[in-house]
């Protein structure tokens, strides 16, 4: 196995690392502001990053289509933060992480084995190890056997916010067939569109205190750089392996919240978390 056949996995690995941090970054920034301005905020500042890169690097414009593309991307990826938000603050926290993370990853998985034909067997067991290690990382303190069958009410939105980010993986992949720092600014555009609107309608407050911005930089610099490591392993690589690697990322999130905020991290998340381990090597062989 050569360096360049590593790619896709060491950019999916980074997109989950980056996104681990962004969340872990941007849950702080919700707790003291509120969750639809943390991601607008960020939204908008990761925005003048890329631009500087994409002039920078002089990277050629997008066709008009593809920047449409793009934009209905991060609008559709905004959307899924919003109904996982709302599925969080009605109660359904132990589910609506998990239930979202699995389908997300699902969707793109079933578009690649049409579009591109089944992976190898290893492959196909390193992505069952991710699936169920995302379930028992993302699972609060009950565990996995200890959470309650949930009807299809406390179901319904965080099965909505898993197809919102799994349709994300799909668009954002053939968006970024043309380049890298322009679908980046033309996604972050639909989200912060979205966004604007949906505080528009529901006459959300987008403010926050002066002692937040920093940690929503750090929240937008990590989701930015996600992201482009995301499309750089959809250029380079199969779309299951790039989508199930990212959504690795919440076990990212568990180790900072243990490290930082000195949170135990349970025996079903440790387990988790070595099951992710195996997965990574299977995908990787």
């Amino acid at each position: 196995m050569n360096f360049i056949s590593l790619l896709p996995v060491l950019y999916g690995l980074g997109a989950a690392g980056a996104w681990g941090a962004g969340d872990f970054a941007g849950g702080l920034a919700a707790r003291r502001s509120n969750a639809l301005a943390a991601v607008f905020h960020a939204e908008w500042l990761g925005i003048i990053g890329v631009l500087g890169a994409a002039w920078l690097y002089a990277e050629p414009m997008l066709a008009a289509r593809v920047w449409l593309w793009a934009m209905l991307a991060g609008a559709i990826g905004s959307a899924g933060l919003v109904l996982l938000y709302q599925a969080m603050s009605d109660g359904q926290m132990s589910i609506a992480a998990p239930v979202s993370a699995l389908v997300a990853a699902i969707l793109p998985v079933t578009v690649s084995a049409v579009s591109e034909g089944l992976p190898g067997w290893e492959k196909i067991i390193g992505f069952g190890l991710a699936l169920l290690a995302v379930w028992l990382v993302s699972t609060g303190e009950s565990g996995p056997l200890g959470m309650k069958i949930a009807s299809w009410q406390a179901l319904r939105l965080p099965f909505l916010a898993g197809i919102a980010f799994g349709l994300y993986f799909v668009l954002m992949r053939d968006a970024g067939r043309t380049g890298l720092f322009w679908p980046l600014v033309a996604s972050r555009s639909g989200g912060m569109a979205i966004l604007a609107v949906y505080a528009g309608l529901t006459r959300s407050s987008l403010r926050v205190s002066r002692p937040v911005w920093p940690v929503m930089l750090v929240n937008a610099v990590m989701d930015v750089t996600a992201n482009g490591l995301y499309v750089l392993a959809g250029q380079v690589g199969r779309l299951d392996v790039a989508a199930v690697l990212g959504s690795l990322y919440p076990g990212v999130t568990v180790l900072l919240a243990w490290l930082v905020l000195k949170e135990r991290i349970r025996g079903w998340q440790k387990l988790g978390i070595a099951l992710a381990l195996a997965a990574i090597g299977l995908i990787a062989g």
